[in-house]
């Protein structure tokens, strides 16, 4: 592994999630037959009409208990209502996070038992959809991405034969809940199911710890596993890495990478490898850039697992992305092919004004270092950052580096996350292949 580059770190804090209005909270309203109930706003009522599946607790008007209760409770399910109680379905309803009510029926009055019936039948669906995705050179994918598959708050990936599922809000962290999944995800040639949540949605929801066992085991298995995409084969610890533990929205943009890849490359927040060795597959020398070194560790056996299929020179460089870039632009460093798949600089949509200025730096650093003829592939996973405001700052950084950029290919996550187009959030992966003169 090259030695360290520039060694200030450029951090992106993350933000808290916006607060209630002058620290306003929803009313307890009056008990009645309709309970338990959530009254929401005209303008939440609208988004629901129109598809969409979230209520933020700043749309929330007032709670209705049931009969005989005096308020109502962390996971339940309740009924949405409009200011006229007209019922807009049924939802999830978390007491701590900003997002309150997660949309998992269009009937009112769903129970319990009808909820964990219908999370039944949506994962077999979910996995159904996925079957024609697995196919020689690809035996990994998502199983089930949470409102994409009509399960709100339930993310599961499947890397070989581990599972590895997400619990996000308070209503789906039930013993029911996981009973039901495991009966649907371990009859499918999984031999371990393991829960491991994000670090950042259990504070926000106030989550209990998970598991400290897998849910389900077959055999000795320990979590490590190896995985293949498109030909490749990764190393996967489900103990460890970010996350699930790799990125499988970008499958089809790495193998999208490497056609038009040439030359000289430079993976920016490579973290394992995923674009770099794709890369190394048509080009003639890669470099990985990353801040973290146990991501890099892994990267390098990767690197080692395909050297049948690389024949490229592949190096790792564990550096600040931010850094190293004015630093090789200061040098004069070029390259023919550069690829910037950052992690999300916006945690909210207060910070998507400063996530723009980190994209645009990023960008009109790789643009100044690209070689006439070359290839820029350049990722956003903000979903608080729109497509066309992201194409935006990638022009403006072209106008400033004067360069002429060609997209050639507008793409996003592979199928296995479908996007729901009344749902924008599901959309929040925007990969640009842009050839550069």
């Amino acid at each position: 592994m090259a030695p360290a580059a520039a060694p200030k770190k450029h951090r992106h804090r993350p933000t808290r999630s916006p607060q209630s209005p002058e620290g306003r909270e929803p009313a307890l309203l009056e008990a009645d037959e309709s309970g338990p109930a959530a009254v929401v706003s005209r303008r939440a009522a609208d988004r629901l009409r129109a598809g969409h599946l979230w209520v933020y607790r700043t749309d929330v008007e007032g709670f209705i208990p049931a009969l005989g209760r005096a308020n109502v409770a962390a996971g339940e399910l309740l009924t949405l209502l409009d200011s006229r109680r007209i019922p807009l379905g049924t939802a999830l309803y978390s007491a701590a996070s900003q997002l309150a009510l997660r949309k998992v029926s269009g009937h009112p009055r769903v129970s319990r038992g009808e909820y964990l019936q219908d999370v039944a039948e949506r994962v077999r669906a979910a996995v159904q959809l996925r079957a024609p995705m697995f196919y020689h050179g690809t035996d990994s994918a998502r199983l089930i991405f949470s409102e994409a598959d009509n399960l709100p708050g339930i993310v599961a990936d499947r890397y070989r034969d581990v599972v590895v599922l997400q619990l996000l809000t308070q209503g789906t962290a039930k013993d029911d809940v996981r009973e039901v999944l495991l009966r649907e995800l371990a009859v499918h040639g999984v031999s371990l199911i393991v829960e491991r949540p994000d670090p950042r949605i259990r504070e926000l929801e106030q989550l209990p710890a998970s598991p400290q066992e897998p849910l389900f085991r077959r055999g000795e298995m320990d979590g490590r596993t190896i995985f293949s995409l498109n030909g490749l084969q990764f190393h996967y610890d489900a103990n460890s890495g970010q996350k699930t533990g790799a990125f499988l929205d970008q499958r089809l943009n790495y193998a999208a990478a490497a056609t038009y890849a040439h030359g000289e490359a430079l993976d920016v927040c490579t973290y394992q490898g995923g674009f770099a060795l794709h890369l190394a597959q048509t080009c003639r020398h890669v470099t990985g850039v990353d801040q973290s070194r146990a991501a890099l560790e892994v990267a390098e056996r990767n690197l080692h697992l395909n050297r049948t299929e690389i024949k490229a020179e592949v190096e790792w460089i564990e550096a600040d992305a931010f850094e190293l870039l004015r630093a090789y632009d200061a040098e004069g460093r070029r390259f023919d092919t550069v690829v910037l798949d950052p992690p999300a600089f916006a945690k909210s949509k207060r910070a998507a004004e400063s996530a723009m200025r980190g994209y645009k730096e990023l960008n009109l650093r790789a643009l100044r270092m690209l070689r006439p003829g070359g290839t820029l592939v350049t990722c956003s996973c903000s979903h608080h950052v729109e497509r066309a405001a992201f194409l935006e700052t990638v022009a403006s950084a072209a106008a400033d580096a004067g360069r002429t950029v060609r997209l050639v290919e507008l793409r996003g996550a592979a199928p296995d996350h479908p996007e729901v187009l009344t749902l924008p959030e599901t959309g929040y992966l925007k990969c640009l292949i842009l050839k550069v003169s």
